[in-house]
């Protein structure tokens, strides 16, 4: 198996001023694709540091994908460290350069004279195009390491990426096929009930049970080589056991994308009314493309379960909505929900059993539990479930 390995730079990264996006991105592609990385590093804007890693890496590294430090600032030193790790110069690549003039050109705009910067490259690199940016991309050969360096900026670093380097991957080395993950997502059992639970799994060589938490979900992957799929395949029934009504979803889809498809296939509009959870839930659905016909984040006068009912009755009649989902305020640790279908309505009062958590991450499992609420609504099943540290104190159901 090759020896991937990613090298982040920059002090902002290093030092925490921005999230590391573009690092879990390349590792689950590369997970995907068979690539799996086995050593992630990042390194400050200090020239020396640079190259010291870039010589120690290209010892032990087969393939080294290098993020960042090819904009125009001083403070931009990729491309010199690559070559000074390799005891050579930069070099003008005049057609990079002549791209860039006409990037700005088109755009009614003069290239400022430190974007000269950004054709340079070492002089035994191989210009790696970048389709979408000025920030010329480039490949070399370090000792053992084929090493890759690319712009920092998202959308630039993913399109050399799926684009550029991973075509170069498959025509150099023989890549193994990808690995087989089975996925299931769980809300409202802990990560050490789970694990314990499913302690008794006779695992085959290579596959591991893995658990991801995620505040307020529980992911479990079942991951092994292809060539397990049939045993993988036969143990997963247990794992989908094990999980029980506590499971909301499999494989990547995401919860509000299943809502949004579900609500699609049956030809259902859906409006909400939101008041603890500010809009969340309104927000993650229509990202999903949900049909929603509309929403509102406003106190609500819906003080117990059969104001909070007539509220949604009341919501879905207003616009002619299939369903209506409502979100109360929070009061006194106590929280309600309210669900109208065309055949009646299903309202829960929820209470919060600790106090640990910030308002934020209590907005994100009441959204959750909304829209779980609505998914068990849509398979046909009781829409109160437990949820571990909140409790359903009350259920009201009332027709039409």
């Amino acid at each position: 198996m090759l020896n991937v390995e990613m090298l982040s730079t920059g002090d902002e990264v290093l030092h925490g001023q921005i999230v590391d996006t573009n690092a879990a991105w390349l590792a689950d592609v590369f997970f995907n694709q068979g690539l799996p990385l086995t050593r992630r590093q990042t390194v400050g804007d200090d020239l020396d540091s640079l190259v010291a890693i870039l010589r120690e890496r290209s010892e032990h590294a087969d393939v080294l994908i290098v993020n960042g430090g090819l904009g125009p600032t001083s403070d931009d030193l990729s491309a010199l460290a690559a070559a000074t790790a390799a005891g050579e110069g930069l070099v003008l690549h005049e057609d990079w350069l002549a791209h860039m003039e006409r990037f700005f050109s088109e755009r009614g705009k003069v290239m400022a004279p430190s974007n000269r910067k950004q054709a340079e490259i070492p002089s035994s690199a191989e210009m790696v195009d970048n389709p979408v940016g000025t920030a010329c991309g480039f490949a070399m050969q370090l000792n053992r390491c084929l090493m890759f360096f690319t712009p920092g900026v998202p959308s630039e670093f993913k399109v050399m990426v799926e684009r550029k380097i991973l075509p170069r991957l498959r025509d150099r080395f023989t890549l193994p096929s990808p690995p087989l993950c089975l996925r299931l997502t769980t809300f409202g059992r802990s990560e050490s009930d789970l694990a314990q639970s499913l302690e008794h799994l006779q695992l085959p060589d290579g596959v591991v049970m893995g658990y991801r938490s995620s505040m307020p979900i529980i992911e479990l992957k079942l991951t092994g080589p292809a060539e397990a799929r049939e045993q993988m395949q036969a143990l997963w029934p247990e794992v989908q056991r094990v999980a029980g009504e506590s499971l909301i979803f499999e494989g990547t889809e995401g919860l509000p994308a299943l809502i949004a498809r579900q609500l699609r296939e049956r030809q259902l509009s859906l409006t909400l009314s939101e008041q603890f959870t500010s809009g969340l839930v309104a927000l993650q659905l229509s990202r999903a493309e949900a049909p929603l016909l509309a929403s509102e984040v406003l106190p609500s006068q819906a003080d117990n379960l059969e104001q909070s009912a007539r509220w949604a009755a009341a919501l879905r009649d207003r616009h002619l909505a299939g369903l209506a989902l409502f979100v109360g305020g929070m009061d006194d640790e106590h929280l309600n929900f309210a669900l109208a279908t065309p055949d009646g309505v299903h309202a829960l009062r929820v209470q919060f059993s600790v106090n640990r958590h910030g308002l934020a991450v209590r907005q994100e499992v009441c959204a959750m539990m909304a829209l779980n609420m609505l998914r068990r609504w849509l398979l046909g099943k009781d829409v109160a479930s437990d949820h571990g540290w909140i409790n359903v104190v009350d259920t009201l159901v009332t027709a039409g």
